[in-house]
């Protein structure tokens, strides 16, 4: 599939969007992507949405229509997640599954906790880093459950299938054979990222540890199917999620073609203020 991506803005900036394009024509990265890059439903498309080792709270847009990837804002002002020593800004390629949903009408039976209304969070831990409003395909390994403010957050661990590692990772224990304490970091990296900006640390179920790659697709598979019955128009209740889409002609919401995107003027990224780049040495962090 030749998709690309339409900068409108510099990044850094309250004004920075990036649409996603299939053969120059405007598409949701949310709803127009397909989830499987393959039949057999092996091989996942994930929206990068911030790379590893960068600070920006960038994320797909739930309200905006196409829902393009903007930064997130608090106050009126951008949001960075801090440097949690020995960790620099996210530490895996962090991204979402599209045309998947964590229904926030719904409580999930082992958690006890309702969907956070995003969709799907994934983790991708190959070595390459991404770059912002990459698709990549991945494999699925196993997933962790964040419990985010009464929340159910799912965050899948996956990698990238052209990683020198994915054939020998099929499963959640072949993470720690051939990346030993990257599982570790990565409880930690979530439970303790919050703590700089002064809210408490995060809460895991399943005492933080992680399911297994048949687990992670039971999840995928769940909020793949709360997402159909969300863009078919029969949710409750669509949160305020902007559901326009260009290629599901059989929704409420297709519009063949989205004529209100801007054209494309992408400016050189601002500079980054310097607090970000503080450490915060938090105790108890091991």
């Amino acid at each position: 599939m030749s998709y690309t991506n339409r900068q409108i803005g510099a990044a850094n900036t309250l004004d920075y969007k990036l649409y996603f394009e299939k053969d120059g024509k405007p598409i949701s990265p949310f709803h127009d992507i397909p989830l499987y890059a393959n039949e057999e439903k092996t091989i996942l498309n994930m929206i990068v949405e911030v790379p590893r080792w960068t600070n920006g709270k960038l994320e797909i847009s739930k309200e905006l229509k196409l829902n393009p990837i903007i930064q997130d804002t608090k106050k009126g002002k951008l949001r960075f997640v801090r440097n949690c020593f020995p960790h620099h800004g996210y530490i895996h390629n962090y991204g979402a599954f599209p045309q998947t949903w964590e229904d926030p009408n719904y409580t999930h039976a082992e958690t006890k906790a309702k969907g956070d209304n995003d969709p799907l969070d994934v983790c991708e831990i190959g070595e390459r880093v991404a770059h912002v409003g990459e698709i990549k395909q991945v494999k699925v390994l196993g997933t962790m459950a964040l419990l985010d403010e009464g929340e159910t957050d799912w965050k899948i661990i996956a990698i990238d299938i052209n990683d020198p590692l994915a054939s020998k990772l099929n499963d959640i224990e072949d993470v720690e054979t051939h990346l030993p304490g990257l599982l570790r970091a990565t409880n930690e990296w979530f439970r303790i990222y919050k703590i700089p900006d002064g809210k408490p640390e995060n809460q895991f179920a399943f005492s933080g540890e992680c399911k297994n790659k048949k687990y992670a697709e039971e999840i995928i598979n769940e909020c793949n199917e709360a997402w159909e019955i969300l863009i078919s128009g029969k949710s409750v209740d669509n949160n305020g999620i902007d559901l326009t889409n260009t290629t599901l002609s059989k929704t409420p919401n297709f519009i063949e073609n989205v004529d209100d995107i801007p054209v494309a003027s992408p400016l050189t990224a601002a500079p980054i203020d310097k607090s970000v780049d503080k450490w915060f040495f938090i105790s108890g962090a091991h």
